[in-house]
């Protein structure tokens, strides 16, 4: 195989290391992107390194057990522009070499998965901005609603909440199913009375017909036999809760504790979700190609290409959510970089449903400008009939 995810490890921390490598391999699976697209170097084995294809470094180790061999590595992969994460054990000031004394770090102390996600995001295998839409019953769950908003944006995600997330003067109910299309969980507060309210009910239909994700947090008293098939989900205790078990819940807030473990949850959902809607997009995709006797070939690197008559490549990337232009630089980028082949044109390929008309418009607009294009799900048929 050509192409090759490389991830360098540089530094003495070899249980860290080792707990990481399980879960990027899970990560790959989840992503079904196969095994051997990851290329994990070590400083013994840097020559294997290649710098047309995509690299991430990290190094986790101490100061004092620095070497020349090492930061003569982190130097070069400094100039090759290649992001470098410096992971800690309690103090980055203590433990990080000066050469890294710039860069944001991460302590690995329970937070192996973050740090896989950070990786899949360098690779640009997840998306960077970690978008979680927030769908609870208002007269159930306000407070803690709102205490995961304010957590989880202090955990750097991207979160979206009706009552925080709308501006004034915006169409409500259009912009509310566009933010939760472009989410990558939705993660549902299932009170006691969660599906006797419309609009509850209307969100939850609302993600299983986009295929998109959800995280249920279950409480106490609410139907769990209702949910018990559900993979992602959390049943919560009463003791779960600040001062329980007389509190009434729906005016309390979860204990601090509790967070992080919600936290785990999201994160190791996101991978599976990405992969479940891209399966979609690429079944229907396939699917249209097919009723029009074209062949298309899907890649190990989950983007999907058609040979023209001239021998140059079309190249189709299903995108998760509202494709952005910077969706677009990125894909032209990945693009060049893994193929040698002529291309005769690059493609994002999304579903179209939920997405504003306003955004559509603009999409098309930009379609007249780019080098890299997009294409609604309703025009899969049209892109095989010209």
């Amino acid at each position: 195989m050509k192409y090759k995810y490389q991830l360098i490890l540089l530094g003495e921390n070899e249980e860290f290391f080792n707990e990481l490598e399980i879960e990027l391999r899970k990560g790959f699976d989840e992503l079904k992107i196969i095994s051997g697209a990851l290329n994990i170097i070590r400083e013994t084995e840097i020559g294997q390194y290649s710098g047309g294809q995509p690299a991430f470094v990290i190094y986790s180790g101490h100061k004092n057990n620095l070497t020349g061999r090492q930061k003569e590595i982190l130097e070069n992969q400094k100039l090759d522009g290649n992001i470098i994460l410096p992971v800690f054990n309690e103090s980055f000031d203590e433990e990080m070499p000066e050469i890294l004394s710039n860069r944001n770090g991460v302590s690995f102390v329970g937070k192996v998965k973050k740090i896989k996600n950070i990786v899949l995001e360098g690779f640009q295998l997840l998306r960077k901005n970690r978008k979680i839409f927030i769908s609870y019953k208002r007269s159930e769950s306000s407070n803690i609603a709102i205490q995961l908003y304010e957590f989880l944006e202090s955990q750097n995600f991207d979160v979206f909440i009706d009552t925080h997330s709308i501006d004034k003067g915006e169409e409500f109910q259009e912009e509310l199913w566009h933010r939760m299309t472009d989410c990558d969980l939705i993660l549902m507060l299932n009170t006691k009375e969660f599906l006797e309210s419309t609009w509850c009910k209307q969100e939850l239909d609302k993600a299983h017909l986009k295929r998109i994700g959800i995280v249920h947090l279950l409480w106490p008293d609410c139907d769990f036999a209702s949910f018990a098939h559900i993979a992602h989900s959390k049943k919560l205790k009463y003791e779960d809760f600040e001062n329980s078990p007389v509190a009434d819940v729906t005016k309390g807030k979860l204990k601090e504790n509790l967070l992080s473990d919600i936290i785990d949850l999201v994160e190791s959902s996101r991978a599976r979700n990405l992969a479940s809607r891209q399966d979609w997009l690429i079944t229907d995709f396939t699917q249209a190609a097919n009723d029009n006797d074209v062949e298309v070939n899907l890649q190990y690197s989950r983007y999907i290409t058609r040979k023209l008559d001239n021998d140059k490549l079309k190249i189709y990337i299903p995108t998760v959510g509202v494709p952005q232009s910077i969706n677009c630089h990125n894909s032209q980028s990945l693009i060049e970089q893994i193929e040698s082949k002529e291309v005769e044109s690059i493609t994002l390929i999304y579903d179209e449903l939920s997405i504003r008309n306003h955004w559509l418009r603009h999409l098309d607009w930009l379609n007249e400008y780019l080098k890299v294009k997009t294409l609604k799900k309703l025009d899969f048929n049209k892109e095989f009939q010209k």
